[in-house]
C-alpha cells in the first residue's frame, strides 16, 4: 500500500531539497510550489511565509529528534542499551533525512530570533539524552566529556550529507554505527 503524505509534509520535504541543494536564500517560493505541483502564491494557504516554512522544519525535526531521544529512553534503563538504540535513531535519520542536517548547518541563521532559540533549546535537549546515558554507563568522567563525545558521535553520524550521495544506506549504516559506538567509547 503506497503511503500518503499531506501537502503539507509534500512541501516540507521538497523545500528541505531544494534548500539543501540551492541554500535557503537559492530557492524561492514560486520554486518551491513548481516541485509540488502548486503556484507559488499556493503555499502561503500551508505556511506563513518562506521563513515560517525554514521555521516549522527546523523546528519540526529538532522536536522529532528530542522525542525519539527521549522516547528510548523511557523504554530502558540500561545505559548502554539506551546509547546502542540512539546510535541506530540518529543513525537512521541521518541517512534518510541527509538534507534536513545541510539545511541545518548552512540555514539555521536564517531563522526568526523565536524559532532559532527553540531550535537551539531542543538540540540542547536532545544532548542531554545523550549525556546522561554516557555518564550513567561511565563512558565519560564527567558532563562536560560526555558532551564532547555526544558531538564527536553526532559529526561521524551527521556527515552523511556529504556521503549518503555515493553510498548505499546498507553500506553505510554499519559503518556510522561502529564509528559512533567508538566515539563513545574511546579510551582516553
Amino acid at each position: 500500500m503506497p503511503v500518503t503524505t499531506s501537502r503539507r509534509e509534500q512541501i516540507l520535504v521538497e523545500a528541505a531539497r531544494l534548500f539543501a541543494r540551492h541554500g535557503f536564500h537559492g530557492v524561492s517560493i514560486d520554486g518551491i510550489g513548481a516541485a509540488v505541483g502548486v503556484s507559488g502564491p499556493a503555499l502561503y494557504r500551508h505556511f506563513p511565509s518562506k521563513e515560517g516554512l525554514l521555521a516549522e522544519m527546523l523546528v519540526g525535526i529538532s522536536e522529532h529528534l528530542l522525542a525519539g531521544g527521549q522516547e528510548r529512553a523511557a523504554e530502558t534503563t540500561d545505559p548502554v542499551e539506551l546509547l546502542e538504540a540512539l546510535i541506530a535513531f540518529h543513525t537512521d535519520f541521518a541517512l534518510h533525512q541527509p538534507e534536513l542536517i545541510t539545511v541545518q548547518d548552512r540555514d539555521l541563521a536564517n531563522l526568526p530570533d523565536a524559532a532559532r532559540h527553540r531550535v537551539r533549546g531542543l538540540q540542547r535537549a536532545y544532548v542531554e539524552v545523550w549525556v546522561d546515558a554516557l555518564c550513567r554507563a561511565g563512558f565519560a568522567a564527567n558532563e562536560e566529556a560526555a558532551r564532547v563525545r555526544a558531538h564527536a558521535a553526532f559529526g561521524l553520524m551527521n556527515s552523511t550529507p556529504r556521503s549518503a550521495g555515493h553510498t548505499r544506506p546498507d553500506v553505510a549504516a554499519p559503518l556510522l554505527v561502529a564509528m559512533a559506538r567508538a566515539a563513545l567509547h574511546a579510551r582516553v
